[in-house]
């Protein structure tokens, strides 16, 4: 997921970066996604400042016209990445919950499991989600959709920390602000990490979630 401390480098003043609809007919379909993959590519590739909307096109193999019809600028393409992100990643934690809900594990292997899918989600694309990190455009929309999806995330726990007798009073609140810690110390993990390296600081992690949960000290 996407972490909305930061804030972008490359406009000092709001940006029009409304995305058309996406078509539905299959053509034009296959054309926004075309455009999309190949601003994915051409990001992680060359960053930001070295990516134009031309080469995305060219990348694409549409008209620059054709990519104005869905995205006004580079800044779009990136809300549109960024949202796209968003999606996958609800999708890919909602399936680690209904795992378990099929395959009850106990406290350690539940909060495993949720920090294992949140390790993958940033290492998939790395580059590209770090870009989205610095520079992604900080809209009321999707920083609404980001809540949703923590408090979407919340809502599957939740259930899974009253059944292991760990969810407190207030099971909801707790839920969340285990996705959110999660979240925060994977994203420094993967992207950031120490001398120590990425992966032994996600076993630290594991450990310090683990203890805490053995503890009955969640947050």
């Amino acid at each position: 997921m996407i972490r909305p401390e930061a804030q972008p480098e490359y406009s000092h003043s709001p940006m029009p970066t409304q995305i058309r609809k996406r078509p539905r007919q299959q053509r034009s379909n296959a054309s926004w996604l075309a455009i999309l993959e190949a601003a994915a590519q051409l990001f992680q590739q060359h960053g930001f400042a070295g990516t134009s909307t031309n080469k995305v096109a060219a990348r694409a193999g549409v008209s620059i016209g054709t990519l104005y019809q869905y995205f006004p600028n580079k800044e779009a393409l990136l809300l549109a990445l960024a949202e796209q992100h968003l999606s996958e990643a609800g999708a890919a934690l909602q399936g680690c919950f209904e795992q378990l809900r099929r395959a009850p594990l106990d406290a350690a292997q539940t909060l495993d499991s949720l920090i294992d899918a949140t390790v993958q989600l940033h290492r998939h694309q790395p580059q590209l989600h770090r870009l989205l990190f610095e520079f992604a455009p900080r809209s009321e929309a999707l920083m609404q959709r980001l809540r949703a999806l923590e408090q979407m995330l919340a809502a599957a726990l939740a259930p899974e920390l009253q059944r292991l007798g760990i969810a407190g009073e207030q099971p909801g609140l707790r839920a969340l602000l285990i996705v959110q810690a999660v979240e925060a110390q994977v994203h420094a993990a993967v992207l950031s990490p120490p001398a120590q390296g990425s992966q032994a600081c996600i076993a630290q992690i594991k450990s310090l979630w683990r203890r805490m949960a053995q503890a009955g000290a969640l947050p």
